[in-house]
């Protein structure tokens, strides 16, 4: 199988509003957010870094300052935990700004994530890349991203998540059409849709926020039209991708190569919603070695008291 260039770059769009999390949004980032006692936005950034990718540029927006902020140094605090003799402290501070090489780009006008992830093109050049969205928290002990970059590698063209959801769930997803491969894990996709009614869904399989793509697919949002919502969808040029390959004549035709999906079983925690948000302290918290043995007698005792 043919073995294709290396995958180095991430972009991460944290471009959005925030507007499901008001009045806690209104002067803080969505995606500074804490998740236990690190912002969901970390999470996403050290998944990046573990799957081999240490160029990290961020598309983000007004209002998002505190990102750049939060990956930089921050020399004030440091001397003042180094003075202190905290060391536990001063390493956590100093992780977020060793992390990767971190880039950032403005979106501008917010036109979907199409046009956030077609900011990224003149960093990008040529190159494939992935893109991570931060309201989905992969669990580091399901690499996820990894066997994605794998898989495109292998395979060339573009890989995308994908996870078996409930049908009356596929509405709130964009939902693939699938063919099986000689890898369980692996599908081709041959189809894409935004957010259909469950009548219409090709299957029960949703996109989730990891992706890794061919650099043909900016000449393809260059030229896509707004969908959904009246926006440029990124679902809608993988969809043209996908179709483009499937149905051409000749190898040259292919042009951006195949749209694979990996099919992901593993732990994910939805940020996106503050229902799924709380779940996700919850379940993390209880996972962690420092807390999560105090914190789930406490749990216990909660629950049986509420019971």
């Amino acid at each position: 199988m043919t073995q294709h260039p290396r995958i180095s770059k991430a972009v991460i769009p944290a471009a959005g509003l925030g507007t499901r999390f008001l009045p806690a949004t209104k002067a803080t980032p969505k995606e500074m957010l804490p998740v236990v006692d690190k912002p969901a936005i970390q999470y996403v950034v050290e998944e990046a870094v573990a799957a081999g990718l240490d160029d990290v540029l961020m598309v983000t927006g007004r209002n998002k300052r505190p990102l750049e902020d939060h990956f930089d140094r921050n020399y004030e605090l440091e001397s003042a935990l180094q003075k202190k003799g905290d060391a536990g402290r001063l390493a956590k501070v100093q992780e977020s700004s060793d992390l990767a090489t971190m880039h950032y780009v403005r979106q501008g006008d917010p036109k979907g994530l199409g046009h956030a992830v077609l900011c990224a093109a003149p960093h990008v050049g040529d190159e494939p890349f992935a893109v991570l969205l931060g309201d989905d928290l992969i669990d580091p002990r399901d690499p996820l991203l990894q066997r994605m970059v794998e898989v495109q590698e292998q395979r060339g063209g573009s890989v995308i998540a994908l996870m078996e959801v409930a049908p009356e769930q596929i509405h709130l997803y964009g939902c693939a059409a699938v063919e099986t491969t000689e890898d369980s894990d692996v599908v081709q996709v041959s189809g894409l849709i935004e957010k259909p009614d469950p009548a219409d869904a090709p299957s029960n399989y949703a996109v989730i926020g990891r992706y890794v793509l061919d650099p043909h697919i900016f000449d393809i949002l260059r030229r896509t039209e707004p969908g959904r919502g009246g926006e440029i969808q990124l679902t809608d040029a993988l969809q043209q991708l996908a179709e483009t390959y499937t149905s051409a004549a000749t190898a040259a035709e292919k042009i951006g190569g195949p749209v694979h999906g990996v099919v992901f079983k593993g732990r994910r925690y939805d940020t996106g919603d503050r229902g799924d948000y709380l779940r996700a302290i919850v379940r993390l918290a209880c996972e962690r070695e420092d807390l999560g043995p105090d914190f789930r007698t406490w749990l216990r005792s909660y629950v049986a008291e509420e019971m």
